[in-house]
């Protein structure tokens, strides 16, 4: 079987992806931020803040329209196995949708070494090829969960609408923090990595959005993967519906051709748990930027069937944010 240098094909993204973000202004809402009143220009800074011990990278992206005076949503976007805060930036192209949509879209980065990037500490799982976590790595939960307060005293942040999405590895850690980090995410949204944590500490509802394809090489729809990937995409969202308390049968619906919706309704707290099948896709961000034939060997085949940008957001809005 061929090795998937899975870091290295999302990394190079950065050469020849772009995106032209439209004009738009920014979200209200009426909970305060400490960081409201400080200026902030719109465009992506990557700042170096001091968590847990270690200095940690963060690319923001601080919407066209943001005026610091009023406040507005929070999203982490968190990168694949062997990627960085710019490469996610410029694989998934979201930086366009929080600008129409007007919220800060933040890029933390990880700091175990892969390849030309980085992996994530996801808790109790191995790396990407089985290797094991280091002793001294850090604690990756607690520092996506500071993150947010850390960005509350440098943005007009709403703390009552934050959401987390991500992709691969990335999207792994997310489906953890809907676990342990249930009181500070409103929604969470994995993206061709959708797992249940087990044991998940929390019993408190959370809404979660996924998105997979059929042909993914990497994280098989169908389970059967590496050591952290055994159970199918469809097993993982039937348990988070159990966790969060969803009474009805599950929906199916095409929202476009190639895509089956299921939706689990009647959950607690106003929840709900929807996952996206895209027939023939690869390991890919639905909708994101194109990438080159040499890349999309490695990760499979991309579809534009539905965004992922615009589909999250939409989750995201639908539940609080």
């Amino acid at each position: 079987m061929q090795k998937l240098n899975i870091g290295v094909a999302i990394t190079a993204v950065l050469l020849i992806a772009a995106v032209a973000p439209p004009t738009a202004g920014a979200a209200t809402n009426g909970s305060s931020s400490s960081g409201c009143g400080i200026a902030a220009t719109p465009g992506t800074t990557t700042l170096s803040l001091g968590i847990g011990g270690h200095a940690r990278t963060v690319r923001v992206h601080v919407p066209t329209g943001y005026t610091g005076d009023r406040t507005v949503p929070l999203v982490l976007n968190l990168h694949g196995s062997g990627s960085t805060a710019a490469g996610q930036e410029a694989f998934t192209g979201m930086d366009a949708t929080a600008d129409a949509d007007g919220f800060v879209v933040a890029y933390p980065q990880a700091l175990i070494p892969e390849g030309t990037g980085f992996d994530w500490n996801v808790p109790g799982q191995p790396l990407v090829g089985g290797r094991r976590v280091p002793k001294d790595a850090a604690n990756d939960v607690a520092f996506v969960e500071q993150l947010v307060p850390a960005l509350q005293q440098r943005y007009c942040i709403d703390p009552s609408q934050v959401g987390v999405t991500g992709f691969s590895g990335g999207a792994r850690l997310s489906s953890q923090l809907g676990c342990d980090a249930a009181g500070v995410f409103d929604a969470v949204a994995p993206v061709s990595g959708l797992r249940y944590p087990s044991p998940c500490p929390s019993k408190q509802a959370v809404p979660v959005l996924s998105l997979h394809g059929t042909a993914d090489p990497v994280d098989p729809y169908n389970g059967n993967g590496q050591r952290y990937w055994t159970y199918s995409v469809p097993v993982a969202a039937k348990r988070w519906a159990a966790h969060d308390g969803c009474s009805g049968p599950a929906a199916k619906t095409q929202p476009a051709p190639g895509v089956t919706l299921t939706t689990y309704a009647g959950c607690s707290s106003g929840s709900s748990v929807q996952l996206y099948t895209i027939a023939g896709a690869g390991h890919e961000w639905p909708g994101g930027p194109r990438l080159r034939k040499r890349l999309t060997r490695v990760l499979g085949p991309q579809s534009n069937a539905v965004g992922a940008d615009d589909t999250i957001w939409s989750f995201f809005a639908a539940h609080g944010l």
